[in-house]
């Protein structure tokens, strides 16, 4: 696990960019602070911060291998974990006679990119961004895990191509890439519009992610070719009848096998506790491998916005020392800018900041934590999920009625009952669904964001994946599109941001290539039904997880920001920020101080529309007008837990 950077330049290296590179390090110190440092040859920088986890004392980075007539061919530098790593080593060493100088999971990686190619990558089951420099080819590889559990930033100017796992450092080389720093328009619209900022894009023009499910190939003076060789599919096999428990085992089967592969490393592992079946799951499954597991959970002293007390009674159900976090108001707007920091792109889920601060107290205790992320894309457990047996009636309207109905709903006043329904009943799947997040519609857009372009809507971004599930049911095309949008833009985004701030790594066991191969095999009515979501993944869980939390419907780490934005604990705060901030020319100012009078005045409830521009203010303080300046702790930890 390590924080990386690398420059592959147009014209040479010299020792003004391995300067530049290893200065720029500095930005990725809390990823890895058990070792750091730079290697480079002719063409090619590598600049690496270690958290070592696996074979401690001899997986350096950056890492050179080949084979034993080809010495040292090729460099890698790696963020992640391989855990089938040992599988594979053993097949590499059997088949092709791979020799390797550690027991660490890196060196698989090199050894099976030599023997098997891009195609490894799809052999890898893990989380991942990693380089590989064939000093031979004189050709980089460079690749994301499928479900893009670990970043991977990319800007290619006429300096080169720089690529790294926070964007932040990026920035630091923009002249030695020879990139300019201008914002992006229509990812700002982007992130108002659905509170994250969709991959490929950031708010920088001219720098990029590598998507998820990607590999790129770069050459010295080169654009980076891109090839997508993860393309998630939801091939249902229907449940035979009178064996439903056989696919229940089957599910359970490949959890538990996905945990004790997750459960590989050489430090202590604890995981994350929320009072819902998915995180649950994960602990207990995780207690059969380690007697003296550690579970944390995070929450705030206001009823109704905490699931400390269910979290605990499942510690104590499967015999888990646990561990809480109560956060005050005042700890959480205190921190903002610096989560922003780690960030890199604002992302308006409130979430994120218990998640920090639980991420800092796990820390204490362990190195490693797993969570339940990846459950409800894979299994069916948003709510808004069953949205289509609610919705059928009007499938089977004419399109005319359908659209009479849709016409009707905007005549009924705001907030009356059953204006929603008609509404969302008279649009196709593509134009009402684009995930979880939803913050401004365009009329309200309209009057907030200054270059407001009816264009860039949500299906600029949900069009082309909706394409890819044109026939597949419904639920699957929610599932599907979630996991190009939702789940990485959002969810995954501050998972690993949180905790690699803390310099903690995280591990998601349900975002496994073997675990997603069963789940997609699931039919709808296995997944969904009128009285629960994740039906299987709940009739698989009997007897894992505790009868409390079975059929319990998750929080996670609910916050109070309505009544925040509201009261005396954010509403002087977020004043200030809209008044200091210099977006004037992004934002009608004015029209977002009016949003935050209504809110306070119970006018309306604006709080998720204004949690969105208010990290974008505070974001655009540190990295733009460099007004703000976050307190960075340079990040002291022992070696191992």
């Amino acid at each position: 696990m390590c924080g990386l950077l690398g420059l592959l330049t147009t014209d040479g290296t010299s020792d003004d960019a391995v300067a530049s590179v290893d200065s720029a390090m500095h930005c990725l110190r809390h990823r890895g602070p058990d070792e750091h440092g730079t290697w480079h040859d002719d063409e090619l920088i590598f600049g690496f911060n270690r958290l070592s986890i696996i074979d401690i004392a001899h997986s350096h980075q950056p890492l050179r291998w080949g084979p034993q007539d080809q010495p040292d061919r090729y460099a890698l530098t790696f963020n992640g974990e391989i855990y089938n790593y040992l599988e594979l080593r053993k097949e590499l060493a059997e088949e092709h006679g791979a020799v390797f100088a550690t027991e660490g999971d890196s060196e698989t990686i090199v050894a099976a990119f030599h023997h098997w190619g891009a195609d490894a990558v799809r052999r890898l089951r893990g989380m991942f961004a990693f380089a590989v420099w064939d000093t031979h080819t004189r050709e980089l590889f460079l690749a994301r895990d499928p479900f893009g559990i670990k970043p991977l930033f990319l800007a290619t100017g006429s300096g080169g191509t720089a690529f790294g796992s926070e964007k932040k450092s990026l920035l630091e080389l923009t002249d030695l890439i020879g990139i300019d720093t201008d914002l992006d328009p229509r990812a700002i619209e982007h992130y108002t519009v659905l509170q994250y900022v969709p991959e490929p894009e950031t708010l920088h023009r001219q720098i990029r992610r590598l998507e998820s499910g990607c590999y790129a190939r770069v050459r010295p003076g080169g654009d980076p070719e891109i090839t997508r060789y993860f393309e998630p599919r939801f091939p249902v096999r229907p449940f035979a009848a009178g064996r439903e428990q056989d696919r229940y085992r089957e599910i359970a089967e490949a959890l538990e096998d996905s945990v004790a592969k997750h459960m590989r490393a050489d430090v202590t592992v604890g995981s994350f506790l929320s009072g819902g079946i998915d995180s649950t799951a994960i602990a207990a499954l995780a207690k059969r491998h380690n007697p003296d597991l550690i579970t944390f959970t995070a929450g705030f002293a206001r009823e109704g916005y905490s699931e400390v007390d269910v979290a605990a009674e499942s510690a104590a159900a499967i015999g888990a020392r646990h561990i809480v976090r109560v956060v005050s108001p005042a700890e959480f707007a205190a921190a903002i800018p610096e989560i922003i920091w780690y960030l890199d792109d604002p992302v308006a889920d409130p979430a994120l900041v218990p998640l920090w601060f639980i991420a800092k107290e796990a820390r204490k205790h362990v190195k490693v934590v797993l969570s339940g992320e990846g459950a409800d894309e894979l299994f069916g457990g948003y709510t808004i999920y069953r949205e289509p047996i609610s919705l059928k009636p009007f499938e089977l309207l004419p399109t005319g009625l359908r659209r009479a109905a849709g016409k009707l709903s905007e005549r009924i006043p705001e907030g009356t009952r059953g204006k929603s329904l008609l509404h969302r009943g008279s649009m196709p799947l593509e134009e009402r669904y684009y995930g979880n997040a939803r913050s401004f519609n365009d009329a309200q857009l309209r009057s907030v964001l200054r270059d407001f372009r009816p264009e860039w809507t949500h299906q600029d971004v949900t069009a082309p994946i909706y394409a890819q599930s044109a026939g597949w049911d419904p639920v699957a095309r929610m599932q599907h599109l979630d996991l190009f949008t939702w789940l990485r833009g959002d969810i995954l985004v501050k998972a690993d941001k949180m905790t690699m701030a803390n310099s903690l790594e995280l591990r998601v066991p349900f975002l496994d290539s073997e675990v997603f191969r069963v789940a997609s095999q699931i039919p709808l009515e296995q997944k969904i039904t009128k009285q629960t979501s994740k039906y299987a993944l709940r009739q698989a869980l009997e007897g894992i997880v505790p009868p409390h939390v079975l059929h319990r419907a998750k929080l996670g780490f609910p916050v109070p920001l309505r009544h925040w934005l509201a009261g005396t604990e954010l509403f002087e705060w977020a004043h200030e920020q809209i008044a200091e901030s210099g977006t004037d020319h992004i934002f009608d100012k004015a029209a977002v101080a009016r949003m935050l009078n209504e809110h306070r005045a119970g006018v309306s409830d604006h709080s998720r529309r204004l949690w969105t521009v208010l990290c974008f203010m505070v974001w655009h303080g540190i990295f733009v007008e460099k007004r703000i300046a976050p307190e960075i702790q340079e990040p002291v930890y022992p070696v191992s837990l």
